[in-house]
Formats: structure tokens, sequence, C-alpha cells
């Protein structure tokens, strides 16, 4: 549960990020809630690792005769889907386009990844 606590605020951390590089992409944040702004960024990284871990295996599951005939660059276009299912869950985060959810999939996979060299958070099921 304590790795898991991690994971979501390094991916908070990585979506501040990803707004700050990416114009279209926005967390609007609340000042009055008890964690203010960083509670908005810790809301959306919660609802992204939850959407990204139920409905992100579905849809890779179901387009992968597209992610095998792109060689792989299908799974950017899956990725800018599932920051739009966050988005359309969220009133906190807002993706204005096709465009910024693209690039905004791709950073964050990327710092992801580099995250995870760095720290090594990943929950197994021992």
């Amino acid at each position: 549960m304590v790795k898991f606590a991690l994971r979501v605020a390094v991916l908070a951390v990585i979506i501040y990020a990803v707004t700050e590089l990416v114009t279209g992409i926005t967390v609007v944040g609340n000042p009055d809630g008890i964690l203010g702004e960083a509670g908005s960024y810790l809301w959306v990284a919660l609802l992204f690792a939850v959407v990204n871990s139920v409905v992100g295996p579905v849809l890779r599951l179901l387009s992968l005769p597209f992610v095998l005939l792109t060689l792989g660059l299908f799974l950017l276009v899956i990725n800018a889907a599932l920051l739009g299912i966050t988005a359309a869950l969220s009133d906190r985060l807002q993706v204005d386009g096709f465009v910024p959810a693209v690039l905004g999939g791709l950073l964050i996979a990327l710092f992801s990844w580099i995250a995870e060299l760095l720290l090594p958070l990943k929950v197994r099921a021992d």
C-alpha cells in the first residue's frame, strides 16, 4: 500500500511537469481544499492510475492488431485516450484536443519510465 501511495505521488509530480510543458493540458487547482493545489494533482494522479490499470489493459488487448501493425506507435493513441478518459471523469483535469493529449501521454510514459528506472516502486503480488 505504501508503494502504491508513493507511485501516485510520483505520478502527481509527473503530471505537474506535463502541465507545465504542454500547453493545452491544465489541472484546475483547489486552493481551499485540505491539501491545496497539490491535492488536485494527487487526485488526478490517483484517478489516472486507476483508469490506466482498469481500462488500459482492455484497450491494449482490443487494439493489439493496430499496435502490431504500427509497430507500437498506436500505444501513443491509447495513452492519449487514457488521458482523455481521465479528463472526462474529473473536473480537475482539462485536455484541449488530440495533439496535447498525445504529447501529454507521451511525456507521462517517458517520465514514468525514467522514474521507474530511478525509483523501482513496482508493486509485486508476492
